[in-house]
C-alpha cells in the first residue's frame, strides 16, 4: 500500500484540508486518563513496536516522533508529529490553539534533536522559526497547505513553525 492510499475505513489524511473535519485524527476523542498526554504515549509506544507504522487514526499516515531537551526541565520530551516538506526541507507545525508547544519552546533553548523516522533514528538539529525567516517560509506554508491555512485563519497567533535538518544534510 503506498503512503498515500487510506486504510479500510480510514479517511486519507491528504483529504484533510478543514481543521474542524470531524475525521481529522486531532479532532477524535481520547477517552483514557491523563488526556493527551496519555494519548501521545500510545502512539509513541505503537509507533516504536511498529517502525513507524500505526493504526487507528493514524493509520498510513507518515509521523515522526521528535524528542527534545525541555527548556526548563533539561529533560527528553518526545511528541509525534505529522512532517511535512518544502522541498527538501522538512518541517513541523502543531494544531495547539491557545499556545505554542512544548517542543518549539525547547528547540529554541536545546536545537540538537532526535527524530525517529520510517524505522530509523537519527540526530537533527531544529530552527524555530521567527522574525523575516519566519515571514518568507510561513507566506509559503500558508499558500500551499491548506490545512495549516485554514487552522491559522481560527487563531490569533502565528501557527509555530519549525525546521529540522538531519545531521549531515546541508
Amino acid at each position: 500500500m503506498s503512503e498515500t492510499e487510506s486504510t479500510a475505513g480510514q479517511p486519507d489524511l491528504a483529504d484533510i484540508t478543514d481543521y474542524n473535519d470531524p475525521n481529522a485524527p486531532w479532532n477524535q476523542a481520547w477517552d483514557q486518563e491523563g488526556g493527551i498526554a496519555s494519548w501521545n504515549d500510545d502512539v509513541i509506544k505503537e509507533f516504536r513496536e511498529n517502525s513507524g507504522k500505526l493504526s487507528g487514526a493514524y493509520a498510513g499516515a507518515d509521523l515522526i516522533l521528535l524528542t527534545t531537551t525541555g527548556a526548563k526541565s533539561g529533560k527528553r520530551h518526545t511528541t509525534p508529529l505529522g512532517p511535512l516538506y518544502r522541498d527538501n526541507a522538512m518541517y513541523v507545525s502543531s494544531f495547539i490553539e491557545d499556545k505554542y508547544p512544548a517542543w518549539w519552546y525547547n528547540i529554541k533553548a536545546n536545537p540538537q534533536v532526535t527524530i525517529e523516522y520510517r524505522g530509523k533514528t537519527y540526530q537533527a538539529t531544529g530552527k524555530a522559526l521567527e522574525g523575516a525567516e519566519y515571514d518568507e517560509f510561513a507566506a509559503w506554508v500558508l499558500a500551499n497547505n491548506p490545512l495549516l491555512a485554514d487552522f491559522q485563519s481560527k487563531i490569533d497567533r502565528p501557527i509555530p513553525l519549525a525546521v529540522l535538518t538531519l545531521e549531515g544534510e546541508g
